[in-house]
């Protein structure tokens, strides 16, 4: 699809709940071809075009936040899966942005985490589109067909790079809100750093939009 992926960091391949920015649907293929990651992703995702595809092809856990009734066992799926050694992945902004600065987080999914099963570390993860990432952010009225339909004519290459930063131990938090502020805290640097580092650097995407 003309990403030039790179990973930059090492992410923990076991118990470890990592919590990325979302871009875009791209960012399914490329956290989890840097990292082997499985996800958890709320219900609706499972029927949107594209997207419910990729992200049945690697075990995902899909949630229903609305379902409040439900909440516990959804927790404990996740729960489980963390303790069975895996690593998962979850998009706390809920839902997809521009790329250029961070939503806000909603942890109701981080309850996981009170308390953390043992072993278990957070790692924040950044998306980085640099030049790219407004165009190719899934925002506004736009569907998901629509915005597959964009990204998928567009020829050429652009850089992507995976950052995974140093994870840390949620015990030492007090609950899910500072858990998701410490995570935020380490991540919101990267993105201003990259975005300028794209402009001064001479990062281009190559080849023409159709």
């Amino acid at each position: 699809m003309g990403a030039r992926v790179e990973r930059i960091g090492q992410p923990k391949e076991r118990r470890v709940l990592m919590l990325a920015n979302h871009v875009n649907w791209l960012d399914i293929l490329a956290i989890a071809g840097t990292s082997g990651t499985a996800f958890v992703a709320k219900s609706q995702v499972r029927d949107t075009f594209l997207v419910g595809w990729l992200a049945s092809l690697n075990r995902t856990i899909f949630v229903a936040r609305e379902n409040r009734m439900d909440v516990s066992s959804q927790i404990d799926a996740v729960r489980g899966a963390l303790t069975d050694d895996m690593s998962l992945t979850v998009f706390p902004e809920g839902t997809t942005g521009g790329g250029q600065s961070l939503l806000p987080f909603k942890t109701a999914m981080l309850k996981v985490l009170e308390p953390p099963p043992p072993g278990v570390m957070v790692q924040p993860v950044i998306v980085d589109y640099g030049a790219l990432a407004e165009w190719i952010g899934w925002t506004g009225d736009e569907t998901g067909a629509e915005n597959a339909k964009r990204v998928l004519a567009r020829r050429g290459t652009f850089p992507l790079r995976i950052h995974f930063l140093e994870p840390f131990d949620p015990s030492e938090f007090a609950g899910r809100k500072a858990i998701g502020e410490e995570a935020r805290r380490r991540m919101e640097p990267v993105l201003p750093a990259n975005l300028q580092r794209a402009k001064s650097s001479g990062d281009r995407v190559t080849g023409p939009h159709r």
